[in-house]
Formats: C-alpha cells, structure tokens, sequence
C-alpha cells in the first residue's frame, strides 16, 4: 500500500440509547492508501456507518486513533476539522443531499463555494466526465436518480478531496443506475488518486473493491 490516506488504529465508538450503552464499532484496525478502494459490507447497525463517521471526523472515537491526511480525528479540535472535511475530504450520500434551489453546476461548485474558491473550468469538467455536460443549468428535480447520484459524485470530487466516503452510493437506484455509478466511482477514484472508503450492502460494489471488509455488531469479522 502507498502511504495511507485514512488509518483506524483500534477506534471504538458507543453511543447512549436511553439507559443503555450501544457499542457501533469495537477495536477496528485498517488503512486505505490513495487510489485504493475498500468496501465496508455487513447488515445494518453492523458498525459501517459509524466507521465512516469517524473518517469523515463527525464523530470522535471513544479509544483508538482515528488519522486522516496526517491528523488526529479525536485530538483535533473542531476548526481543524471543518477544514480537513472541507479540504480532503468528499461525501457521496444514499440520499443524494442536493439542494433543489440551485442548479445542477451550482450543486456541484457548493465545496468550492463553502472554501471561497471557485473553478468554473474544473465543475465543467467534472459534469462531462459524468455524463451530465448538457444538463449542468437544470435542477434537482429535473433530474433522475442516477442523475442525481452522479451530480453528488461530482460534487464530492470538485475539490480534489485525497479521501472519498460513500454511504450506500447505489441503495437508492436500480439496477442500470446502480451499475453505472460503480463504473463511475471504480474510474473516477482511479483517475482521480482518492483512497475510496465506501459502505453498502451492494455486492456488484464489493466485487470490484480492492478489498472487503466485512463487519458485524461494531467488529471486523473478515477481511478479504
């Protein structure tokens, strides 16, 4: 592996469900080198979703170490970490998350804008490489949701984030779709050299990963 982008060094996390104490992840150890692909599979509430949370430095893990690009989640404080999202890290939702006021290339461009940037060359690019070069002055809710999906792909990478986390990226598509955003992330995080950490119960997305880490109440059970 290159040198690694995102590290869990036996990370744990429990929350409070009233008077009880839910352990989400337990003693959890892997790395994701750039350009890497690694899928986080298992049934709900089996830790995946936590475990991007704390990469996306959401959340702070309870014991262990949380590292992304070199820094510390659970030391951190908070201004470093809306920097360290807002600068390496990009987010693609089950749920899209679009806002329906602004058009497909405002969309887009919203990580460069909430940074005080601004590409327009490079959201023109990005909308080409997904298929959507023609459809950039539309909104959301002209869109399909494959179309949507792909707007929130480009959104994630207009930055250039060194670290791409994905939430059940095709849970909320069909078959067609689904299968054209993994082809999609598959050569966009390639091209693009961003360590890819993904969850989701899709097995077409865990097929092409470079390796599949496979959990259960909060534990890493298999790594393949």
């Amino acid at each position: 592996m290159t040198d690694p982008i995102v590290t869990l060094e036996r990370a744990s996390k429990s929350y409070r469900r009233g008077d009880e104490t839910v352990v989400a992840l337990a003693d959890a150890s892997f790395a994701v080198g750039a350009g890497e692909m690694v899928a986080l599979v298992g049934p709900s509430g089996c830790g995946k979703s936590t475990t991007l949370n704390l990469a996306a430095g959401v959340d702070r893990p309870d014991s262990g170490h949380v590292t992304v690009c070199g820094v510390d989640v659970g030391a951190a404080g908070e201004a470093e970490l809306v920097r360290l999202r807002r600068g390496v890290i990009g987010v693609v939702f089950q749920a899209f998350h679009l806002m329906p006021h602004l058009s497909v290339a405002e969309n887009v461009a919203l990580p460069l804008a909430l940074a005080g940037r601004r590409d327009d060359a490079r959201v023109a690019a990005l909308l080409v490489r997904v298929g959507l070069g023609r459809r950039s002055t539309h909104y959301p809710g002209e869109l399909s949701g494959g179309e949507q999906q792909r707007t929130a792909i480009a959104r994630a990478l207009v930055h250039r984030p060194r670290l791409l986390l994905a939430d059940e990226p095709t849970g909320n598509l069909d078959s067609a779709s689904g299968a054209a955003v993994l082809r999609l992330l598959d050569e966009l995080r390639r091209s693009e050299g961003a360590a890819l950490l993904l969850a989701t119960h899709d097995e077409r997305l865990a097929a092409v990963a470079d390796r599949v880490i496979r959990m259960d109440d909060g534990r890493i059970v298999e790594v393949l």
